[in-house]
């Protein structure tokens, strides 16, 4: 007894020196309840061990032994697992392959032995009974069957008369009618048939036959009622996925092929097990399992042009990379289906036959393949179930594509999750296990963990975007916003959005800041990274940035400041310090402008002393016309004034004065005529449209009343030259000094407009 306790003491200070400070060591004793809690001294030191040993008895001293050893041989099998499993995926995998073919002999020589197993135990009038069984049984099924269906014909609901009008509520309900009553009919077939099969048959011919129901009629049955119900072999208007006829038709019918296939193989592999012919000893499993991976194989293959065609789906407005996941599709299902097929050889290559009782493979695989068409059925349903945006216009249209792409991948993330916890579920794979097992299974979850705090974190920034997106939307269509230049004359000047719709695009650029942000620290902190020191760097990078870059700072603040004054707003005509456009997208720090002939000018809020805004409320233009001398001042009035009420009153421009066009008069009169000014007040955008139209109405006006525009003039008086002729320097002379005139009458001109602002 002695030479345990020096043993466990050398393990004590072994294991124990490495430990954890606060590590701690669960025990019974015989004079202790069990639940009693000894903790190691700390630090482990050989007299605290020695006076720790001392303290238990015999019993005690083993079962610590046995913990730490335990212990350290949990270790060594976790780090050898990685090998082992690697071994099992590649050579392990690869030996079962082999072995299968090498069995192919046993196969022939078995099974037949298997079937004269069963008929000597039933015998040849064994057999005609058990014939004439199946007949009753099945028989009895088929009439409830007929029975059932004539009493629910009246609940049935009766398609369209109309199919071209048939929307997607009538084609769902129709379809889940019909999908629902083919279950039920089956339902019916199988329970009468099942009791029937009981109630005329010995327990030991209803076990067998107890498998031809189930896996060979009622699964079959099944799948092809779920084919019609998602390929409306016989009506196109019903059909809920892109495909052709041909294609439709072709499609159910393997779907039921496959579905007979897989049902077979189970019934052979009990009916072997009932025979006393063991799965692995004959290899039939795997060659069944692969037939079915081979056939799906092949007919994807066939058909994968009409399967990329599916997957892109009705909606025309596909995304490039859309249409790049609907030409891999076919090429993803085939490595799904070889996938599977090699993760089956190394569960067999394990041993673990018990792991794929209820075809987790098979249910996984037919999970992988309609996760992508549940991507094309999502986009169909948005397609349809998208609500239209507030508004018309470029803006409004672009909103709604925007939030068709939000609410799909909303979709998206939520079919990923469901994807994932369903596989989860069919290897057994619930999180109250995964909690209790070992470190690399608690790793997964906390991996798992992680995945849906992100997923749930983007969930979160999607829905965000699409609620503030259509705010702004409908903020900048209830505005008037038009960011077209010919919705503004091609000159700038437009009325912009609402004070709220210039704030939105930062409000979002915030938003999803701040959630990426908590919900990337929630995630690394759920898997044990310490988000502290990140905290810290962040606090001390923005002191840095604070510090360092003071005009980021200044322009920052500015910006505040200019919002809170609503001194511009997005689509509005801005001047700032002599560089003019409209306000086409603002960050935090700068805004910038669209002028209206292209360039895009940048500039810094913190940069800016003031700014002229042209499009707020109100317009006023004013225009110069220039006649002779002669002309009669109150002619000139009356046509002004009858353009201004004719213009009042077309539908184009009706509602775009606030105040007509009319006279103010002449203004002054130089040394070419008499200067007349007319002007009229309109909306913010509408004035340069409204400006080209009187231009053009005065001058058919004027035309029409025999009315001239004056034209300037350069008059040269030369003195007296009597007999001589000018040369080439008087001609020069004459010429500069008229040159020089008119630049001076143009530049009088220009400040009389400028005055006239």
């Amino acid at each position: 007894m002695h030479f345990i306790k020096i043993l466990v003491l050398t393990a004590l200070l072994a294991f124990g020196l490495s430990a954890p400070a606060n590590a701690q060591s669960l025990f019974s004793t015989s004079s202790a309840p069990a639940d009693t809690t000894v903790t190691l001294p700390d630090p482990l030191t050989e007299e605290a061990a020695n006076a720790l040993i001392s303290r238990l008895s015999d019993n005690e001293v083993r079962a610590l032994l046995l913990d730490q050893l335990n212990a350290q041989t949990v270790e060594v099998d976790e780090s050898a697992g990685l090998t082992e499993f690697f071994y099992h995926a590649t050579t392990g995998a690869a030996s079962q392959v082999g072995l299968s073919i090498k069995s192919l002999p046993i196969f022939f020589e078995k099974q037949p032995q298997a079937f004269a197993t069963f008929y000597g135990k039933i015998g040849f009038d064994g057999l005609l009974k058990l014939l004439g069984y199946m007949i009753i049984m099945f028989g009895g099924a088929i009439i409830a069957e007929l029975i059932f269906r004539r009493l629910i014909m009246k609940w049935q609901i009766q398609p369209p008369a109309d199919f071209n009008n048939i929307t997607l509520r009538e084609t769902i309900v129709f379809l889940t009618q019909r999908l629902a009553r083919e279950i039920l009919a089956v339902v019916v077939f199988i329970l009468v048939a099942m009791n029937i099969g009981m109630a005329i048959m010995p327990p030991f011919l209803g076990s067998v036959v107890g498998l031809i129901g189930p896996y060979l009629i009622a699964f079959p049955r099944l799948m092809l009622a779920i084919g019609r119900f998602l390929f409306a072999p016989n009506n196109h208007y019903f059909r809920l996925l892109n495909v052709d006829d041909r294609t439709a038709k072709a499609a159910v019918f393997h779907n039921f092929g496959i579905a007979f296939l897989i049902g077979f193989s189970f019934v052979l592999l009990q009916f072997n097990g009932f025979n006393g012919l063991p799965r692995g000893e004959t290899r039939i499993g795997f060659w069944l399992n692969l037939a079915v991976h081979v056939y799906l194989a092949v007919i994807v293959w066939k058909y994968r042009g009409e399967m990329s065609a599916m997957m892109r789906g009705f909606d025309p407005d596909v995304t490039p990379a859309e249409d790049r996941m609907a030409r891999a599709f076919p090429y993803f299902a085939i490595c799904v289906s070889l996938g599977i097929w090699w993760i089956t050889q190394i569960i067999v290559s394990y041993g673990n036959f018990a792991l794929l009782d209820g075809a987790p493979h098979y249910k996984t695989m037919a999970l992988l393949w309609f996760a992508p068409a549940m991507d094309t059925l999502i986009r169909g349903l948005v397609r349809h179930l998208t609500p239209g945006m507030t508004g018309e216009g470029p803006v409004a249209e672009r909103a709604y594509r925007s939030a068709k792409r939000s609410y799909i991948r909303i979709g998206r993330v939520v079919v990923f999750g469901i994807v994932i916890m369903m596989i989860a579920s069919f290897w057994g794979m619930s999180p109250n296990n995964i909690a209790s097992a070992g470190v690399g299974p608690q790793l997964a979850a906390k991996l798992m963990e992680f995945l849906v705090i992100i997923a749930i974190g983007y969930l979160i920034y999607e829905m965000v975007s699409l609620y503030i997106n259509r705010k702004l939307a409908a903020e900048l269509t209830a505005a008037g916003y038009m960011p077209d230049e010919e919705a503004v004359g091609g000159d700038g000047g437009g009325a912009g959005g609402s004070r709220l719709s210039t704030v939105l695009p930062l409000i979002l650029m915030v938003s999803q800041a701040t959630i990426v942000i908590v919900f990337l620290l929630l995630g690394l902190g759920n898997i044990g990274v310490d988000t502290t020191p990140l905290l810290a760097g962040a606090g001390i990078a923005g002191l840095a940035i604070g510090f360092g870059a003071q005009k980021l700072v200044t322009d920052v603040v500015s910006g505040i400041f200019f919002l809170i004054d609503d001194a511009f707003r997005v689509g509005e005509y801005v001047e700032v310090e002599g560089t003019m456009g409209t306000v086409e997208k603002i960050s935090i720090r700068s805004m910038q402008l669209r002028h209206h002939k292209g360039p895009v000018h940048t500039l810094p809020y913190g940069e800016i002393p003031k700014i002229t805004n042209f499009s707020r409320d109100w317009v006023i233009m004013k225009l110069r016309f220039t006649v002779p001398f002669d002309t009669d001042p109150n002619k000139v009035k009356k046509i002004f004034k009858k353009i201004g009420q004719d213009m009042l009153v077309m539908d184009e421009f009706k509602d775009d004065f606030l105040q007509p066009f009319k006279s103010q008069g002449m203004l002054e009169i130089d040394d070419v005529g008499m200067v007349f000014r007319g002007k009229f007040m309109a909306k913010p955008g509408t004035q340069f449209t409204i400006r080209k139209e009187i231009f053009n109405r005065v001058n058919a006006a004027f035309a029409e009343n025999g009315l001239e525009f004056a034209r300037r003039e350069v008059r040269v008086a030369l003195p007296s030259m009597g007999d001589r002729e000018l040369t080439n320097d008087d001609k020069t002379a004459i010429a500069a000094a008229a040159t020089q005139a008119a630049q001076a009458q143009l530049a009088e001109g220009a400040a009389g407009q400028k005055d006239d602002r």
